[in-house]
């Protein structure tokens, strides 16, 4: 089984590195090292944090041009007056409100987390994806299929 593993990981973070998917290479590459060295004793502590620890990530990064003073908060106070930027806030509380089903749902029905994970490798490499799909995915999933 380790085997099949090594090899079709191995061969989808070749096909991601030729279609010019580095991140997904890159992750692929740093969890197949994890897997060969002693560093597999923490795969308990990635599944247990890893999400967490993406969004730690994520949220740091999307509000650093505020922080950093790039995107100025007057701008952005002047913003709320554009009808795209209200859009905007409607469609990021929607898709935060699926993220966060979607967390649910994968701790709640960890065997659908196989789906999601083939679904989103698949959008990463053939679309040009974004690894943050499987939370959104799952809060879609949550909501045709299981009630809260």
């Amino acid at each position: 089984m380790t085997a099949l593993l090594y090899v079709t990981l191995g061969v989808l973070g070749i096909f991601c590195y030729f279609i010019n998917n580095k991140t997904m290479a890159i992750s692929i590459a740093f969890l197949l090292i994890m897997k060969a060295t002693p560093l597999r004793i923490y795969f308990p502590y990635l599944e247990r944090q890893g999400l967490s620890l993406g969004i730690l990530i994520l949220t740091v990064a999307v509000l650093s041009p505020l922080v950093s003073g790039s995107f100025p908060v007057n701008a952005l106070l002047k913003s709320l007056t554009d009808w795209r930027m209200l859009v905007a806030i409607i469609v990021g509380i929607l898709v935060s409100w699926l993220g966060g089903r979607g967390v649910a749902m994968m701790t709640t029905q960890p065997g659908m987390t196989g789906g999601l994970i083939v679904g989103t490798v698949i959008g990463v490499a053939l679309f040009r994806g974004v690894p943050v799909g499987p939370l959104i995915a799952a809060g879609i999933v949550s909501l045709l299929i299981f009630t809260r």
